[in-house]
């Protein structure tokens, strides 16, 4: 039977295409480990070297699979070397591992919740129109790649983009609505096609919204990421240098605790956290526009905020419009802009230049 140590060994025949370097070597294959049938290795590629994913993932696996009792290959996508770890982050072509800009876009910020359902997406299709509203020229990139709301909520549902090419040279236009640029998995499947990847195929599309896309001049893109800390939040932080991350939580503790693991990861991944959103902080029932019912609790974005020593940036209240909005694909701050919501989003988008700077 075979042991980590052979399969280890197998895998040193894996080469950088640039240096020469073992992948090994460069750190970018550790945690080889065997678990009979399968072999499992975490696969840890810095921003350069993503065009090579596909073929080292190919040559690991006939590898593997060619050795004794192996009939299933799994990969784990890890963090890509740092550059204190000698000469893993060089990976040979004499460039540290930086992460990669977009051409014409000034600023990434992402926005990212621990659990789903707390109006994550509402909190980043407003954002966008209101930065929007503000005299920006801004994207907007869905990167919830297994629940991709955002083309309902901008009426853009029925719509495809225009994609052309192939391979690495395809390129995808975004689709423009609302003020904004927009791309998302939902553009390019049927409206009830379940998305069925693996890590790496995650961080391929990802890959390919960031860098394949037509975004032209941009002074921001808004990323609405996928509710956890899983493969896309890494993908994302790994590949694109980011102006920081909004954190979206509702007030009760459930929504709580996953919001601190989800804060807590892009601080451990160094990613500047701009502050907290609280959503549905409080119901305004729309014959009583001067009444506020605190159906999720109180207080707990600024528990969240004050614990990590980070602004609470918003706390939008419950009011039907917004569901309304987000359902007709006309956002809040569009079609309701007196409303308490779009107040507060439209306060959110200035509280986020403030925190970052847009270059003229």
């Amino acid at each position: 039977m075979t042991s980590a140590e052979q399969a280890t060994r197998a895998l040193e025949q894996i080469k950088d295409a640039g240096s020469g370097k073992t992948t090994l070597e460069l750190g970018w294959i550790d945690q080889v480990r065997i678990t009979p049938p399968r072999a499992v290795f975490r696969l840890n590629l810095p921003g350069f070297a993503q065009s090579q994913r596909e073929r080292i993932a190919a040559e690991a696996r006939e590898l593997l699979m060619g050795l004794e009792g192996i009939n299933d290959v799994q990969i784990e996508v890890g963090q890509a070397p740092t550059p204190s770890q000698g000469s893993i982050g060089q990976a040979g072509h004499g460039q540290p591992a930086e992460r990669q800009s977009i051409p014409g876009v000034r600023q990434v910020i992402a926005v990212s919740s621990g659990k789903g359902g707390v109006g994550k997406s509402t909190v980043a299709v407003n954002l966008a129109c209101a930065l929007a509203q503000q005299g920006l020229k801004v994207g907007l990139l869905d990167a919830d790649i297994y629940g991709p709301n955002a083309p309902t909520m901008l009426g853009i549902a029925n719509q495809t983009p225009e994609v052309t090419g192939s391979g690495d040279t395809q390129r995808i236009k975004p689709i423009e609505s609302c003020g904004i640029a927009m791309v998302s998995m939902g553009l390019l499947i049927d409206e009830h096609q379940p998305v069925i990847w693996r890590g790496p195929m995650l961080n391929g599309i990802i890959r390919q919204f960031l860098y394949q896309a037509e975004w032209g001049e941009r002074d921001v893109l808004v990323v609405d990421l996928p509710p956890g800390t899983g493969d896309a939040q890494l993908s994302l932080a790994q590949a694109v240098p980011m102006a920081g991350v909004i954190i979206v939580t509702t007030p009760q503790l459930v929504s709580l605790q996953d919001a601190r693991r989800g804060l807590a990861m892009f601080r451990q991944l160094g990613i500047p956290v701009l502050g907290v959103v609280e959503n549905m902080s409080a119901f305004i029932p729309p014959d009583m526009p001067d009444r506020r019912y605190a159906l999720f609790g109180s207080g707990g974005g600024r528990r969240l905020a004050d614990d990590y020593d980070v602004p609470l940036l918003a706390q939008v209240p419950m009011e039907m419009p917004v569901q309304e909005g987000g359902d007709s694909g006309s956002p809040i701050v569009i079609s309701r802009s007196s409303s308490a919501s779009a107040k507060e989003f439209t306060a959110l988008a200035e509280r986020v230049q403030q925190q970052v700077a847009t270059p003229a």
